[in-house]
């Protein structure tokens, strides 16, 4: 048991660990990274409370069949869910955080919450592939993981700019839900599609992985400008939009 757990979490701590180690000025304390994957958990079950509905709707199907049902299981029953959730437990974590004054403290955060995601539910999916626990984990260390990882520097870019630079950039506080929830929704919709056409498994699978490379590269540049740009206000003591 303690073997899947490890296995489950370890690739979520390590691009966690990556991230507060960006933060070269002012790094966050450990009780507040911790605070924040925590929050992150709880995001598992917030999530529920929204796919839980949508299925009895009839937004999503619970089988797929077609590259609609693809498309629909994709995007209603896991990326809006899944990132709105994460969205709200980031913003209940962050509301009345003091510590939250530089704009890549923003990306830090949403990596503590989208990697408590993803290291809960990477727990589940282990658990459920029984035998196959060690195929499964070393599979989505290298897709699913840095998926929920791009989504989440994603999240914390926008929201950051939406705190701290709001008048120049206006449209963050749409983007910070909008962005992420079209990037997995894109990356379940194509991962999914193997149901669809088994014997392009091995092409999706490539896809994939071209995908997560994509997004992590994203993801380093937008550290570096949030990184610039609390330097140049820090040297410059001119300070931040703050709202």
């Amino acid at each position: 048991m303690l073997n899947v757990i490890a296995l489950a979490v370890l690739p979520a701590l390590i691009l966690l660990f990556y991230t507060y180690q960006q933060d070269k000025m002012q790094r966050e304390s450990a009780k507040m990274i911790v605070k924040g994957f925590l929050y992150g958990c709880l995001s598992v079950f917030c999530s529920f409370l929204i796919s839980v509905p949508s299925m009895g709707l009839g937004l999503f199907p619970s089988e797929i069949h077609s590259v609609g049902d693809a498309f629909r299981q994709a995007f209603f029953g896991a990326a809006i869910p899944e990132e709105t959730a994460k969205l709200f437990c980031l913003w209940l974590f962050l509301r009345n955080n003091r510590y939250f004054d530089e704009r890549m403290d923003g990306i830090v955060y949403a990596v503590c919450v989208g990697m408590g995601f993803a290291a809960f539910e990477n727990i589940e999916y282990l658990f459920a592939a029984g035998t196959d626990w060690v195929t499964t984990g070393i599979g989505r260390s290298l897709t699913a993981i840095p998926g929920h990882f791009g989504f989440a520097v994603l999240m914390g870019y926008y929201f950051s700019l939406n705190r701290f630079d709001r008048y120049r950039a206006p449209g963050a506080a749409l983007k910070m839900w909008l962005y992420p929830v079209l990037a997995h929704g894109i990356y379940d919709t194509v991962a999914m599609m193997s149901e669809v056409s088994p014997q392009l498994s091995g092409a999706i699978t490539i896809a994939i992985l071209l995908f997560c490379f994509q997004m992590i590269k994203w993801a380093k540049q937008s550290m570096r400008n949030h990184l610039v740009a609390d330097a140049s206000d820090a040297s410059t003591g001119s300070g931040i939009d703050e709202q």
